[in-house]
């Protein structure tokens, strides 16, 4: 059994030293999963045992200015986000046939890992959805679809920074930042009061962006599997099966919120 462990740890470490992207190994986070994997699990207990616990006998708490503010910088970031995609290569260099990485020191390579990994600084950030639903008493929106979401994307961001700082996936991290400018935008308007949100007929719309989201991340990646293309085609496997997987569960959303509301009208 030891030789198993040992044989274990020196295949992760080599895969490690042998794999990782070396522009981003020093960088925060990106040590090893272990402080990501901390955070997430940190995440989740709170948000499904310890804070729902804590609030049980508390009164919810009031954090419309907090969601303005939070909200507002979510907008900023995801802009400038976008911006940073588009100008370090989608908008010029980049194909959308096959693109692989530039591992060099290039400016425009490592502005597109320095995105990259702004991608998941914004994914843990992003994390405080769920807990402003805990703090605010709202349980019946951390659901399954909610907590996989928020657990699952800074987890892919996290494999992104670490082994593949640009090139063809990061068209999802362009997509999915410009359907948060929306989402956001959207989520600033309600956290001014009633009298802005009888005004925001469009939410049913930002689920159904999500879902074109994921349709075109799933045509855009499966491209690699079908042309040869210097970029892994395990990883292009897994974005195009978790992009079906949340187009299924948004869809199901979509169904069970909007659809049977309309049957009830």
């Amino acid at each position: 059994m030891a030789t198993g462990l040992a044989s274990f740890v020196d295949g992760y470490t080599n895969f490690m030293e042998t794999k990782s992207d070396p522009r981003t190994k020093d960088w925060m986070l990106m040590s090893g999963p272990m402080p990501l994997v901390t955070i997430l699990i940190t995440y989740y207990y709170f948000c499904t045992s310890a804070g729902p616990r804590w609030m049980k006998d508390r009164k919810p708490f009031d954090l419309k200015y907090v969601l303005m503010v939070y909200n507002a910088i979510q907008v900023v970031f995801s802009v400038w986000l976008v911006y940073e995609g588009l100008q370090a290569g989608w908008l010029r260099d980049y194909s959308y046939k096959c693109q692989p990485v530039d591992y060099s020191n290039n400016p425009k390579a490592l502005r597109m890992a320095q995105a990259c990994w702004w991608y998941l600084f914004c994914k843990i950030v992003e994390l405080l959805d769920t807990v402003f639903f805990v703090l605010r008493k709202k349980n019946r929106q951390v659901s399954y679809l909610h907590l996989w979401h928020h657990t699952l994307m800074p987890v892919c961001a996290w494999i992104g920074v670490k082994f593949l700082a640009g090139g063809h996936g990061t068209l999802l991290g362009v997509i999915n930042s410009f359907v948060h400018i929306i989402m956001y935008s959207y989520y600033l308007l309600a956290a001014l009061g009633p009298e802005v949100q009888k005004y925001l007929w469009w939410k049913k719309y930002i689920t159904s962006l999500q879902m074109v989201q994921f349709v075109i991340v799933f045509v855009h990646s499966s491209q690699v599997l079908i042309y040869e293309c210097n970029y892994p085609k395990f990883i292009v496997f897994l974005l195009g099966i978790n992009a079906l997987y949340f187009l299924y569960l948004f869809g199901m959303f979509y169904k069970n919120t909007y659809n049977s509301t309309k049957k009830q009208v």
